[in-house]
């Protein structure tokens, strides 16, 4: 990412937040290129305050601030049709680049409140008896946190993720990581890994995660070993107001598309 920015043009800029330590690291490194930082922390350019999901979106306003002229300015009642910091941050970068583009306050408003989101990030694929599914692209620890906040914030009862984990590689790598994200879940249920064409790693699998997660102080994990075994552990255990929330790169996002029809031949008993 170093080199990328290093390649922007001389008259471009990036933008980075630092409330990520490893990005805020890398700004520091940065030497001949414009860069306008964005975040919750006091010390970003263009900074999130007063942050809130609500009605399933979420609220805040963007205070900007120009390092070198010293100009602040306030772009207050933005509202976003998806709920999430995570959402609401990515919205924040946007600002920071149409703001350079001098567009104005009321067009970035309605351009947000209109948004229609990206595929396969909350994407809420059905609604049986008051349990919404949800569908996220979610397979690194950090979106995966976000992803069950803003699944916290929204649901009126309990958050159960669904999570295959992507890759032995990653799940090797980021192991610990993985195995302590899921704390805004109520019930984790871990599925095979997606392989993406790897070979498999001893000792790297669901079933071990799923031990680790609990031996990190989770009270609900449960593993299942294919989609078929999902749907009737989720009529058993989700009840009205509940999220459940499928996380994964793979074809999860399959059983996240069956999942709506396939709860409702159980209540139906098909």
């Amino acid at each position: 990412y170093y080199h990328f920015v290093e390649n922007v043009p001389f008259y471009g800029f990036a933008v980075m937040c630092t409330d990520h330590p490893e990005v805020q690291a890398l700004v520091g490194e940065i030497q001949d290129r414009r860069v306008i930082t964005y975040g919750q922390n006091p010390q970003a350019d263009v900074r999130i305050l007063n942050f809130a999901n609500k009605n399933g979106g979420c609220e805040f306003d963007v205070e900007l601030r120009d390092r070198l002229s010293g100009e602040q300015k306030n772009l207050n009642n933005i509202s976003l049709p998806m709920p999430g910091l995570h959402n609401a941050l990515n919205a924040t970068a946007a600002i920071a680049v149409v703001d350079q583009l001098e567009v104005g306050a009321e067009a970035i408003r309605k351009g947000l409140l209109e948004f229609s989101g990206v595929k396969r990030r909350f994407s809420k694929t059905g609604e049986v008896d008051g349990v919404v599914i949800i569908d996220d692209y979610g397979h690194h620890p950090v979106e995966i946190s976000y992803v069950l906040e803003a699944a916290r914030q929204s649901a009126k009862n309990h958050v159960i993720a669904v999570m295959q984990p992507h890759r032995y590689s990653r799940l090797s790598e980021l192991f610990e990581e993985f195995a302590a994200c899921f704390n805004d879940a109520d019930t984790v249920i871990v599925a095979p890994v997606f392989t993406a064409g790897e070979e498999a790693i001893e000792g790297v699998n669901h079933r071990e995660l799923a031990r680790r997660i609990r031996a990190l102080g989770h009270r609900d994990v449960r593993t299942i070993e294919n989609p078929e075994m999902l749907a009737p552990l989720i009529s058993e255990r989700a009840i009205k107001g509940d999220y459940v929330v499928c996380l994964g790169a793979g074809n999860i996002t399959q059983w996240a598309q069956k999942l709506p029809d396939e709860l409702l031949q159980l209540k139906n008993g098909a």
